[in-house]
């Protein structure tokens, strides 16, 4: 084109359009650069009077006791996080200061309770939760050790395995291991160390009973191991928020 200078560079990124991927987190170089910048600074970052006190009272992300690596514990709970009201930004914004408030020097894993978890109220996307990930200052995602993935279900375990490895960096992808009981979770972390809500543990007992259903070997008529279907829900919430933020500006 005329006017266009001889060293001008461009990028061409192809994303399978059956995927149902939300491609704006990978394309918005400019915005996400922008946040980068920020993001290693707590007080650029941060509003030093935002208000987290609603989200503190849902319990779904707190710091917690250490395992028996003497790794502190960030406990996520899936069922108390309110996807569908709670935007993408907030969220991240919310991690980092969990993080920069809490979190004391030293390595520290999660411990994240997929149990009972709904698709269409209770995940963020797949892409959100990469986003937040890879922008955390590199110094925090070595301290990640691991990522405890308590009742992942079939659906979650084919999801990882298969898109796993192209929608989460590969420190983040080997750091997570599945327990699928409760039973398990005590060999690396003792009991006390961790809350477990009861739901939680009576979801447990059930899979004790049913323990065919985690391989959809046998039938699972209350859905207990619901994961978000890869066909949408990979960032669905993202693009509800920002149609949002459109009409607000409008």
């Amino acid at each position: 084109m005329s006017g266009g200078s001889a060293t001008d560079e461009f990028s061409v990124l192809v994303l399978a359009s059956d995927l149902g991927v939300d491609a704006r987190p990978f394309l918005s170089t400019q915005t996400h650069g922008e946040e980068q910048e920020s993001w290693h600074d707590c007080a650029q970052h941060l509003s030093s009077d935002e208000d987290f006190s609603d989200l503190d009272l849902l319990h779904f992300f707190r710091l917690e006791g250490s395992d028996n690596y003497g790794n502190r514990i960030f406990r996520i709970v899936g069922k108390f996080y309110p996807a569908t009201i709670v935007s993408a930004e907030r969220l991240k914004r919310y991690v980092y200061h969990k993080i920069c408030s809490e979190l004391p020097d030293g390595p520290f894993c999660i411990v994240y309770m997929h149990s009972t978890v709904q698709k269409e109220d209770n995940s963020p996307g797949l892409t959100i939760l990469r986003w937040i990930y890879e922008e955390m200052p590199s110094d925090i995602k070595d301290r990640l050790q691991t990522v405890y993935f308590v009742h992942p279900g079939l659906r979650s375990r084919l999801v990882i395995a298969t898109l796993g490895r192209f929608f989460l960096s590969g420190g983040l992808y080997w750091k997570i291991k599945y327990v699928s009981r409760l039973q398990y979770l005590w060999d690396d972390i003792k009991k006390g160390q961790v809350e477990i809500p009861e739901f939680v543990k009576s979801h447990d007992d059930v899979l004790e009973h049913r323990p065919l259903t985690d391989y959809g070997i046998e039938p699972d008529p209350f859905h207990m191991n619901e994961m978000p279907s890869s066909a949408y829900s990979f960032a669905k919430y993202d693009g509800r928020w920002s149609s949002r933020d459109y009409n607000y500006e409008s």
